[in-house]
């Protein structure tokens, strides 16, 4: 089920004008208070920076040291500090924001929804992802299984604003082209994430270029990258992509800022150049 929230009317082929984004990178601690202070300075400079929308990464606000430890600080839809700090901060800076991704309370009481939410520049929030496909990996003696502690969403989100028309994912997502098809047509897709070093290494760069070519737009991937508290490496290497697969910029590991402008020119350039969305023949998404 695509889940569509429209700010704007008619839908049109291309945003209005160039609109500059942030990606912020981070190493998230195993205590909310602090991630939530590092958020707050990275999303000040973003800001100052010029960035209309900011986007944070998966987990941001916490990385545990046991997978349920996100069962102890997960919020209702509405309320709580994480979501107060988010409203707050878009409303003060007067920009979008994206969580990335925080935990929501789910009807399984042992598992959260991991939800991404999107602010507008007056605090509201504008839309709400709930991840859909959970992550797992098994080699000697690296292992993860999202599912013992995360509730699968089951409805695709796009968010269409005056200012610009996005598809939201996380992470794991990344690996499903189909979820990107049935968004339809977007300016700029959303892969907050916390990719692994062992799989982010081998396959991050590689799907998100090719997320950017088949749906000619960009894509802004703010991503986990270093080594945290809890023992965990992950890949980093947040980027902005064009929708010509040119990586914009890429931040390798360590806390920072990728950021970049959204063109139109750029968006239609691409789209009239090569039409190959108008090409298709074999449609899967209902």
């Amino acid at each position: 089920m695509l889940h569509s929230v429209s700010l704007k009317a008619p839908f049109s082929d291309c945003l209005p004008s160039p609109f500059k984004v942030a990606a912020i990178q981070m190493v998230s601690a195993s205590t909310v208070e602090r991630n939530l202070e590092t958020a707050g300075k990275w999303i000040a400079r973003a800001a100052a920076q010029g960035a209309r929308l900011v986007v944070l990464p998966e987990y941001f606000c916490l990385m545990g040291r046991q997978e349920t430890d996100k069962l102890s600080v997960a919020e209702p839809e509405g309320s709580g500090p994480i979501q107060t700090f988010l409203s707050a901060a878009a409303a003060q800076y007067g920009i979008y924001l994206s969580s990335g991704s925080i935990p929501l309370v789910s009807p399984d009481a042992g598992r959260v929804f991991n939800t991404q939410l999107v602010y507008g520049p007056d605090g509201k929030q504008l839309a709400r992802y709930d991840k859909i496909h959970l992550f797992s990996f098994a080699r000697g003696e690296e292992s993860y299984d999202e599912s013992r502690a995360i509730l699968a969403g089951d409805r695709i989100s796009r968010l269409e604003t005056p200012d610009i028309t996005l598809g939201l994912s996380i992470c794991y997502d990344l690996r499903f082209p189909e979820l990107y098809r049935s968004m339809g047509q977007v300016d700029l897709i959303l892969v907050p994430s916390a990719f692994t070093y062992t799989t982010g290494q081998a396959h991050w760069e590689l799907l998100l270029r090719t997320r950017a070519v088949e749906n000619q737009c960009y894509v802004l991937a703010p991503a986990q990258g270093g080594f945290h508290e809890n023992g965990r490496r992950t890949w980093g290497h947040s980027m902005l992509i064009d929708p010509w697969g040119d990586i914009l910029e890429v931040l390798p590991e360590h806390e920072g800022i990728v950021s970049g402008t959204i063109e139109p020119s750029r968006l239609k350039e691409v789209r009239q150049s090569l039409p190959a969305l108008m090409h298709r023949t074999l449609f899967t998404d209902k």
